[in-house]
């Protein structure tokens, strides 16, 4: 736990009387839970304070949680402190005005890919950026401030990106900051339903997903959704990306990936592994992530072939190196 860097975090907080908050685009769960959850601690701690959210796209998934701020006049960030949470690389800040604040934090934790902020808190070994908001409350209780809503935002941002509390960077540090927002009087029922309750539809999406999943030689599962699939079911695009969990528990198969045909002719890549360390092939594709759970993008088919026989022979050289996978 990184003291010093809270600390220092916490003196600037202090300097400034307006602060935005920004994460990354396509939010998840950690995106929007670190955001709200801190946004809501700075909220109660410093009324007097101009706290804002300010990104400029949002999840239907999620919109259980509350919105964000109204746009904000782009006079106001020339005296204000940004902190950016959850977001490896400047092109992902969902806001791009993020850089006309005078100073700018961030909190992230992802592989360090670039630094783009003075100040910088990067823990790549927490589960999540909601985590590390968890403990830069827990480690300031004498004069930060919390409510229930703020934990829930908290612990919806640590439950999801921990894939339930199942990944390996789950420690007991994890589960004792869990802990600590739980004893704030989480609705854990209404979380959970809202989380993870699904229309029939989805449930007939995936019969025909199970149908259309293939498996190279090695191993690797894969789908790809097309839009022609996803408008037949009735699918967002969080819907379509959320098919990659539908192959994490095929025996032998240590990468799975889905590939989510979008809009405008591109294709979104969500690659899982267990075991295999699968960030730097997404990283050839430009994207990323961590070093089990990552994403990039491809152009065609073509492209998505590729990435595919690329995963099979790093799965190949992974089982014909190490004992024990299952």
């Amino acid at each position: 736990m990184n003291k010093k860097k809270m600390q220092a975090i916490l003196d600037k907080i202090k300097e400034y009387n307006r602060i935005i908050l920004f994460r990354h685009s396509r939010p998840d769960g950690d995106a929007i839970g670190s955001t709200k959850g801190l946004y809501t601690i700075l909220k109660l701690t410093y009324p007097k304070k101009e706290i804002y959210l300010q990104n400029s796209d949002f999840s239907d998934y999620l919109s259980f949680l509350g919105g964000e701020d109204s746009p904000i006049p782009e006079e106001l960030y020339s005296d204000a402190l940004g902190i950016v949470l959850d977001t490896a690389t400047a092109a992902r800040i969902s806001n791009r005005k993020y850089s006309l604040c005078r100073e700018l934090i961030k909190i992230d934790h992802h592989i360090p890919i670039e630094s783009y902020a003075p100040t910088e808190w990067v823990e790549e070994e927490r589960s999540s950026c909601s985590e590390m908001i968890a403990a830069f409350y827990d480690s300031n209780r004498g004069e930060l401030k919390i409510n229930t809503e703020a934990a829930t935002y908290i612990y919806c941002g640590m439950v999801t990106d921990s894939g339930r509390f199942r990944f390996r960077d789950v420690s007991s540090e994890t589960m004792r900051l869990a802990g600590v927002m739980l004893s704030c009087g989480i609705d854990t029922d209404r979380l959970f339903a809202n989380l993870y309750l699904k229309d029939f539809n989805n449930f007939k999406f995936e019969a025909y997903a199970h149908g259309k999943m293939k498996l190279t030689e090695n191993g690797v599962a894969y789908l790809f959704v097309s839009r022609k699939m996803q408008k037949k079911f009735g699918l967002s695009g969080e819907d379509a990306s959320a098919s990659v969990s539908l192959m994490d528990s095929i025996r032998g198969s240590l990468i799975w990936i889905a590939f989510i045909e979008c809009d405008d002719g591109s294709i979104r890549v969500r690659l899982r592994s267990r075991f295999v360390t699968v960030n730097s092939l997404a990283e050839r594709y430009s994207g990323g992530g961590h070093a089990c759970a990552a994403g990039a993008t491809v152009h065609s088919i073509a492209e998505m072939k590729k990435l595919v026989s690329e995963a099979d022979k790093l799965l190949g050289e992974y089982k014909r190196a190490n004992e024990g996978w299952l």
